[in-house]
């Protein structure tokens, strides 16, 4: 017997074996349960989601020998007929290859004829937005108001380019794309009934790569059962897709924190030796950063590999890579070649140096410059200090906040008599350059905001 490919083989054929799509299963199921059937459905979603599989369910369910039921029994001639694909009742076409209206007119000649030996004629129009605008007018009639015996199934990719005229006599249903997760599963299951060995990353690799799309999924499984001559492992999976795998995510990142920008072009050319896809490794990267950020917040990353690297970066540096990494995807065609606009966005990383946990201290404690230090609560102290007699010129604030606000202080002249040896002359010189200092600092319109605002009080003015 010819072999037959596992996306054909494991095609679900009833409403049980369908995966992702729960939504869409429940209105279905509900719908032929309890007696509420529409003439007409609109199935849309991206390629390989379930749009014809459960056209072909439903109207299987429609015309089971047995009873209208969300669960066709199986063992009767319609249900046979849908399962060998030779059911007469059953009249599906594809809109790409009958786009005119000649073909329209065609299909609906026999519509109001009863079935030849179901209870339902279906109609099964995939790629529906194919046809043309003179084909969808010849369509209009018939689908707001066909015979009873009659049901329109639509399936598209691009519901935008089908008329509103069309799409208001339609049930609608989105199919999304299924989650990795979902595939992973899917793919345990079938390897498993194939006996065929795997291991847990590369199948996690091939619903990644699936992007949504079971069809897909199994099709690359499929592909790489091949590759591996009868089994499946990272290794193999990851060199037939030309992607990378944790390790080398992981590397990178290391390399990231230890700010080893020559290891880190050294590994850059390893990898394009290997024939790397560059693209596919700035996504891996995002999606990592991404499930770093999330870690940020809960404290705990969703894989192993992971959790060495949470608290390393901070939430600050996480923003900024994340968004390098967006522009460096973006601008990844306009590059000579992908190495070279790969270097450059590591370059732009490596450039912001991620802060650790055990950073140096705060700049605000390296200021050593003249500074006036307001106090934003409800304190009335005031305190003096007497500084240096050199005035020098005061350096821009680094760090300015509600309640300590750096202002610069122009030199202050001094009029201190050098052979006063008198304490009340110095006391009283003191309390001179102390008052032209809080009145330059109050001249600061930052300060005078506060106190005006705030309530705020000069506390201290320390000069250098």
């Amino acid at each position: 017997m010819a072999y037959v490919v596992l996306a054909r083989k494991y095609r679900p054929r009833d409403f049980r074996e369908v995966r992702g799509q729960d939504h869409t299963v429940r209105a279905l199921v509900n719908a032929l349960d309890f007696d509420r059937l529409h003439h007409a459905y609109l199935f849309s979603g991206t390629r390989g989601v379930g749009k014809t599989t459960l056209a072909r369910i439903f109207a299987n369910c429609l015309n089971c020998e047995e009873k209208i039921s969300s669960t066709p029994c199986g063992d009767c001639i319609a249900c046979e007929g849908f399962q060998s694909g030779n059911y007469p009742d059953m009249y599906e076409v594809d809109a790409a290859s009958r786009t005119g209206v000649d073909d329209m007119r065609k299909l609906l000649e026999n519509v109001h004829y009863s079935p030849n030996v179901g209870r339902f004629k279906v109609y099964l129009i995939d790629e529906v937005h194919m046809l043309s605008t003179a084909s969808f007018n010849a369509l209009l009639k018939t689908l707001e108001e066909p015979p009873n015996h009659v049901k329109f199934i639509f399936a598209t990719t691009d519901p935008k380019k089908v008329p509103l005229t069309v799409l208001s006599r339609c049930l609608q249903f989105h199919l999304r794309n299924i989650e990795p997760t979902v595939i992973k599963k899917q793919l345990e299951t079938i390897l498993t009934h194939e006996d065929i060995q795997f291991d847990e990353a590369s199948l996690q690799l091939l619903a990644r790569s699936a992007q949504g799309s079971m069809r897909d999924a199994l099709s690359l499984t499929d592909q790489a059962v091949s590759h591996g001559g009868g089994s499946i492992a990272i290794d193999s999976v990851a060199e037939m897709l030309g992607t990378v795998r944790t390790d080398e995510v992981l590397e990178i990142l290391n390399m990231l924190v230890k700010g080893d920008r020559c290891a880190t072009l050294a590994f850059v050319n390893q990898l394009s030796r290997q024939a790397v896809s560059f693209a596919d490794l700035l996504e891996n990267l995002q999606r990592t950063i991404h499930e770093l950020a999330l870690a940020q917040i809960t404290g705990q990353a969703d894989t192993e590999q992971l959790q060495p690297f949470v608290g390393k970066f901070s939430a600050e540096w996480l923003q900024v890579a994340y968004q390098i990494l967006v522009v460096g995807m973006r601008d990844l065609k306009y590059a000579p070649d992908h190495k070279i606009g790969f270097e450059m966005t590591l370059v732009r990383l490596l450039d912001f140096e991620p802060a650790t946990s055990n950073s140096a201290e705060p700049s605000s404690l390296k200021n050593k410059h003249t500074t006036a230090v307001v106090d934003s609560r409800d304190s009335k102290k005031e305190k003096t200090e007497l500084g240096s007699n050199d005035s020098k010129q005061a350096s821009k604030p680094e760090n300015v906040d509600s309640e300590t606000i750096q202002t610069n202080l122009k030199p202050v002249q001094s009029t201190r008599t050098p052979n006063l040896g008198d304490d009340t002359q110095q006391k009283s010189q003191v309390s001179v350059d102390n008052n032209v200092d809080r009145e330059i600092a109050l001249k600061n319109p930052i300060v005078s905001s506060l106190i005006e605002n705030f309530d705020a009080h000069i506390v201290d003015i320390k000069r250098s």
